[in-house]
């Protein structure tokens, strides 16, 4: 993949569009991008990547939209990045615009445009370019395809994070487990071992519920079979469960067994005895029946000979009532007469009462003998006596009267409908006065207020633009000021680090040159040291001679091995002290360089400056919190306005209705008025009137119906107590009263019946027992004992419940048994394949899990895969390192155990000054830094590898170049420029001012406070 052109629009610090030329930088082979803290060196590398990937690396994600655009862009210019690139032998463009917010073409406010992304190809044949795709997905799924790499992987192989690979030299194996697994996609295997994990869980659960269901049914048995089993001792999981509970069963069921035989010759026993006792029981009850019932009708007979005088009465009375009761229906008609003669006498004289009172309210306008025969001497004593007919004739010319006057209601309504009219129309009258009153009030200060109005309006507008240009410069304001408080602070304190790391590197050098010089003096008396373990006769461990004839003698001041390795643990104590002393160095000195921001201004100027735009900031934002108030104020104060003038328009127009219909309603009323007071007789009103006559009419014909229901009840009455005279005399009595008094109410003759009808049935009874020829032989018996007889076959039956209890328990308990026996039998076939297969699983599991004891290093199945992964990046990593460090360093994988945690992704370094392998984590600030280079550009080349072998013509490293000193940046700057011997373009991302002399092709990214911009230098 090599990287020929980057446009970019609005995006990041970059207000405008921004093109850089990789063809001409690559052509360098090195080249340099650098700038100030904040210019946007890093968004480079992020436009790089969101045109690949629609999204930026690590911690700058987000929600990939709206927060790529840059706060220096013009309102109408959109977002967007071009990225041109081969890959593949194949020449692209790529187009991404992210979602952004826009004012609206048409009206106020904005509104968001979606996400556009464009794929081009480049046609050598046609020179043109021809429209590939249009689709986030599509073109995703191809750039992924070509580059053979996710986001990921290419934020990890092409732009190198120095930091993330200085962690990675000093993490523990579960940090570097998850890098690695990131870069190489190792999920599969982390997959197989999550699913062999399941299956082992599931198996396992599925035994011990089958463990546990065969031990249930031994729970079970044991219950059943009560002392004659004893539940197995294992648990569920123990392979011993399932025979000791079949052997268990077994058991259980052969005492089950004989037991039941037992209880079957109990029962057989009990059964005769019980059959017998019942029968004799049987012939005892027989035998005291019979002779209670001889003796009971015994009884009864004596008692109807001592009723005998009663019944005879019963019977005369009974016959009494018998011929009354041809009497009874001209009775009850009679009765009935009588009570509808005297109900209709007093609604007669209810009715002429009510039409007395009525009588004075007539007077008033006439002659009560107008409706009537009484005349005008008469009066109300007069009519008392009228009959039906005069009555209902006064009732129908009161009715007539009342009818003729419909006509005059209707009007009298009318003049009350018009009055309330004419009420409504003063009220409207009234309301628009004042409406047009206020209106002209309102509108005669329309044009002060307006122009109050609009006066607040632009004072707060201009205020909000003020706010927006201050909220620009807080943020730089801001930043400077920390930065100088910073470049303060760390001034004081990078003298005093220089002059650490310089004694300490002295100390260093001083502890390694005397230990060296007691290494060289130890070697040229070694001769003497070993010849002090000589013994006569034993062999030279140098020349193996048996002989010794002149052994070398120690010299004054001989050193031993002791006191070398005395000077050897100093000079290493040094030298830690020294890569100590100078990380802190590099760090001061990369912390002051972030610091370049501030430039020489005092940081107490810059407090001032800040505080005063931060004053202007708040004044601002205060006196622009008005606009959106000031804008409603002007927007309702027009509202009401065009609302004032239209109610004028309407109230003026109501007005000229209101006089037509005025006019109207008094012609009408006029009319009226007159035949209302013609109609209402002298009274208050017609209704009133009316009302009267109502009452008269309803009066006078209740009268003339009540004289007339009295007359007719009369005639009724006296036709009854004719037929009921004719009727006694024909049923035998004397008088009619005669016959009432023998008649009987139902209850009483109900009663007298009874006891007729029991009588006959007793006395039936009582014969019929008597002549029975069983009872009257069992009378002759002794008497009967049931009560002796029912105690022994409650005995006898007692017996044959328990034998049978007995025999329905073990036959049930046998029956259990076998049946709780066949299916642990067949429980115990079904778990053994998944028993089986549990132990093949767990075996399995343990062992890609690293808990296995078969798994001698604990070493999970993908920590195997990554550490081979990572054996090949530490061997090609190794390759740049020894040219980096002069030979001096090599990374080798390690795959032991540390502490009880697991193996496989340990890294070492080896020293070759000293011999020994120690961590990664000793390194010096420095070393750290082109160690981790060197891991970075190994692991690039392995995934690229493992991607499929695609070329990477175009890398990136971002920063860590400050912590190297001159020899040591020297000589990785002659690696890196030897990575153009496989035709590639690296691109360092620093602000190190030592690297802008070392590097000629640069680009530089200029920061100003209308945003960044970039150039190009020395290509």
């Amino acid at each position: 993949m090599r990287l020929h052109r980057l446009d970019i629009t609005a995006f990041g610090p970059f207000g405008s569009t921004q093109s850089v030329d990789f063809d001409a930088l690559s052509g360098a082979g090195l080249f340099l991008l650098h700038g100030p803290t904040g210019a946007g060196k890093t968004s480079v590398l992020d436009a790089v990547c969101y045109a690949l990937y629609g999204s930026v690396p690590g911690a700058r994600q987000g929600g990939q939209g709206m927060h790529l655009r840059s706060d220096h862009a013009p309102p109408g210019t959109r977002t967007g990045v071009r990225l041109e690139l081969s890959v593949a032998g194949r020449r692209l463009e790529i187009t991404r615009q992210p979602p952004w917010e826009r004012p609206k073409l048409r009206g106020k406010g904005t509104t968001v445009d979606k996400a556009q992304t464009w794929l081009r190809e480049y046609d050598a044949r046609a020179a043109a370019w021809k429209d590939l795709s249009r689709s986030h997905q599509e073109i995703g799924a191809e750039v992924e395809q070509l580059l053979g790499m996710s986001r990921e992987q290419f934020c990890q192989v092409v732009l190198l994070p120095q930091g993330d690979f200085a962690r990675f030299l000093r993490a523990d194996a579960e940090a570097r487990g998850r890098l690695l697994g990131r870069l190489f996609d190792t999920q599969r295997f982390a997959d197989v071992e999550k699913r062999l994990a399941e299956r082992r869980r599931a198996t396992e659960a599925r035994v011990r519920e089958g463990d546990t269901a065969l031990l249930a049914d031994a729970h079970r048995m044991q219950q059943e079979a009560g002392d004659a089993m004893e539940v197995p001792e294992p648990e569920p999981g123990d392979p011993g469960l399932a025979e000791a509970v079949l052997e268990a069963a077994a058991v259980a069921r052969s005492t089950a067994r004989e037991r039941l035989d037992i209880a079957h010759c109990r029962l057989a026993a009990a059964e005769s005895a019980h059959a017998a006792a019942r029968h004799a029981l049987d012939e005892a009850r027989e035998l005291a029946r019979l002779q209670s019932r001889f003796a009971e009708a015994r009884e009864r007979a004596a008692r109807l000979a001592e009723r005998a005088g009663a019944h005879r009465e019963d019977q005369e009375r009974m016959e009494r009532a018998r011929k009354a009761e041809a009497v009874a229906p001209a009775l009850e008609l009679r009765e009935a007469a009588d009570r509808e003669h005297r109900e209709a006498a007093q609604a007669e004289t209810r009715a002429r009462r009510a039409l007395s009172d009525v009588y004075g309210d007539v007077g008033m306008y006439g002659d009560i003998g107008a409706y009537g025969r009484a005349d005008a001497h008469g009066g109300a004593d007069a009519y008392r006596g009228a009959d039906a007919g005069g009555l209902a004739a006064a009732a129908r010319r009161a009715a007539e009267e009342l009818g003729g006057l419909d006509a005059a209601r209707r009007a009298e309504r009318r003049l009350a409908e018009l009055a309330g009219e004419r009420a409504g129309l003063d009220r409207q009258e009234r309301a628009d006065e004042d409406v047009l009153s206020e209106a002209d009030a309102w509108l005669g200060g329309w044009d002060a207020t307006r122009a109050a109005l609009q006066a607040r309006l632009d004072s707060a507008q201009e205020a909000a633009t003020r706010a927006e240009q201050l909220a620009v410069q807080r943020e730089p304001m801001r930043r400077r000021l920390d930065a100088a408080r910073t470049r303060d602070r760390l001034a004081a304190g990078l003298a005093q680090a220089r002059q650490q790391a310089e004694e300490s590197h002295r100390r260093a050098l001083d502890a390694r040159a005397h230990w060296l010089d007691l290494k060289e003096q130890r070697l040229a008396g070694i001769a003497a040291e070993l010849a002090a373990h000589l013994t006569d006769g034993e062999p030279c461990a140098v020349c193996g001679a048996t002989e010794h004839p002149a052994p070398a003698r120690k010299a004054a001041g001989h050193v031993d091995r002791e006191a070398e390795d005395r000077a050897l643990a100093a000079s290493q104590r040094a030298e830690e002290q020294h890569t100590e002393d100078e990380r802190r160095l590099g760090e001061v000195r990369e912390a002051l360089a972030a610091t370049a921001e501030a430039g020489d201004t005092p940081t107490a100027r810059l407090a001032a400056e800040a505080d005063h735009l931060e004053r202007e900031y708040a004044r601002a934002r205060h006196d622009a919190s008005a606009l959106h108030a000031a804008q409603q104020a002007l927007r309702r104060a027009e509202q009401e306005r065009e609302q004032r003038l239209a109610d004028r328009q309407q109230a003026a127009v109501r007005a000229a209705s209101r006089l037509t219909r005025r006019e109207t309603l008094e012609r009408e009323q006029a009319l009226l008025e007159a035949e209302v007071e013609q109609a209402r007789g002298g009274l208050g009103s017609v209704a009133a009137r009316a009302a009267q006559l109502e009452r008269l009419a309803a009066r006078l014909t209740e009268a003339a119906d009540a004289v007339r229901a009295a007359e007719d009840a009369a005639q009724r009455l006296k036709a009854a107590d004719a037929r009921l005279a004719d009727a006694a005399y024909r049923a035998g009595f004397d008088t009619p009263g005669a016959a009432v008094a023998a008649l009987l109410d139902p209850a009483a003759h109900r009663e007298l019946q009874h006891r007729l009808d029991a009588w006959q049935r007793e006395e039936a009874a009582v014969r019929a027992v008597l002549a029975e020829p069983g009872t009257t032989a069992a009378a002759q018996l002794p008497p009967a004992d049931p009560a002796g007889a029912e105690l022994a076959a409650a005995a006898a039956e007692r017996r044959l419940r328990e034998a049978g209890s007995a025999r329905d328990a073990a036959a049930r308990c046998c029956a259990e048994l076998d049946r709780l026996s066949a299916r642990a039998a067949e429980a115990v076939r079904r778990l053994a394949p998944l028993r089986a297969e549990h132990d093949r699983v767990a075996r399995l599991a343990t062992l890609t899990a690293g808990t296995s004891a078969d798994n001698e290093r604990r070493m999970r199945l993908e920590s195997y895969v990554l550490a081979a992964r990572l054996e090949q990046v530490a061997a090609a990593a190794t390759v740049r390192l020894q040219r980096m460090s002069s030979g001096r360093y090599t990374l080798v994988h390690s795959d032991d155990r540390t502490g009880r945690g697991r193996s496989g992704l340990g890294l070492h370094v080896v020293d070759a000054w000293t011999g020994r392998e120690r961590d990664t984590a000793t390194l010096s600030g420095g070393e750290t830094f082109f160690a981790s280079l060197a891991l970075a550009l190994g692991l690039a080349d392995v995934v690229t590898e493992e991607a499929g072998g695609v070329h990477l013509d175009t890398l990136f490293i971002d920063e860590g170049f400050g912590s190297l000193d001159d020899q040591t940046l020297d000589e990785v700057l002659d690696v890196l420029d030897g990575l153009r011997e496989r035709d590639r373009s690296v691109g360092i991302v620093s602000h190190v001012a030592d690297l802008r002399r070392r590097i000629h092709a640069q680009l530089e990214v200029v920061k100003g406070r209308s945003g960044s911009s970039l150039r190009q230098r020395g290509v």
